[in-house]
């Protein structure tokens, strides 16, 4: 395993709250292969996002972001896309959990959504419950991801996790 990395920078994809998991990926698509799904994650929200989106960018979203259905393809195919982490205001819990277990990292940040635009910089440490504005200067402390979190994160997973880590569930 490299080195696991908890900071990320790059640019920012602003999104609104209330995002389901159906509009990360269509229903119509949740049976086509990776390659087709990603040519389409957040169409609906931002068209230009599946065409334009570079890896390393940083997804912050609103309240409420991957609610309703709770299909891990929607975490799945936003980490496909290349993205370093996604941000938001409130995760829906099962989409939080979902993009630890498929190793994306992710930052529950309230307000983060009021301090950027489209375009912005911005630097997220998972590890340090940081997330700044690097264009307009404003940043935010938050509470870290837990060390389970974490530990399941270096992995690579949730599965990487349970096959490299006799004593996975003995982290706290």
């Amino acid at each position: 395993m490299g080195e696991f990395i908890t900071r990320y920078e790059g640019r920012c994809w602003k999104f609104g709250s209330n995002i389901p998991t159906d509009a990360l990926v269509k229903s119509q698509y949740v049976f086509e292969p990776m390659e087709e799904i990603v040519r389409h994650v957040l169409e609906d929200q931002n068209p230009r996002f599946p065409r334009e989106v570079q890896p390393g960018d940083i997804v912050v979203a609103g309240f409420h972001f991957g609610q309703s259905s709770g299909r891990a393809i929607a975490a799945k195919a936003l980490q496909a896309t290349g993205i370093g982490c996604v941000v938001s205001d409130a995760f829906s819990r099962t989409f939080y959990r979902n993009a630890f277990e498929i190793g994306l990292p992710s930052l529950e940040v309230p307000d983060a959504t009021e301090i950027v635009e489209d375009g912005d910089v911005v630097i997220v440490d998972i590890a340090e419950g940081f997330f700044r504005n690097d264009t307009s200067g404003l940043e935010r402390r938050v509470p870290a991801a837990s060390p389970f979190l974490l530990r399941m994160l270096a992995a690579g997973g949730l599965i990487a996790l349970t096959q490299s880590d006799p004593d996975w569930a003995g982290v706290n």
